[in-house]
């Protein structure tokens, strides 16, 4: 599920998407990535990711040099492994969380119909 989400990992939305959707995210645990801004020296933050299930194991994960885009490419090499499903702790959601996500997918279809 790789995607430029323009939004950190730490926030509400992001913890809310992991938890409806069971992703993992395989830069928890090794360190901070900042992927943007790619032209700024100091001012950088993380806002790219990528997501995968639980039947994945993260190989390998570095941002690469500046390509002339504002955010930094990211590789990402994951390896199949049905059996690490039982290792990798899946995130999951509660009604609380069912009700945010649904709330939210009402707000943005009023903000656009």
């Amino acid at each position: 599920m790789p995607g430029d989400l323009d939004d950190v990992a730490w926030s509400q939305t992001t913890k809310l998407f992991q938890r409806m959707s069971g992703a993992l995210d395989p830069q928890r645990g090794r360190g901070m990535f900042s992927t943007f801004h790619a032209g700024h020296l100091l001012l950088k933050w993380p806002l790219d990711h990528v997501f995968h299930d639980n039947s994945f194991t993260s190989v390998e994960l570095k941002r690469l040099l500046n390509i002339g885009s504002d955010h930094f490419p990211v590789l990402v090499e994951l390896q199949y492994e049905p059996r690490a499903e039982a290792e990798q702790e899946a995130p999951e959601a509660d009604q609380a969380d069912r009700e945010e996500a649904k709330e939210m997918i009402e707000e943005g279809r009023k903000a656009v119909g």
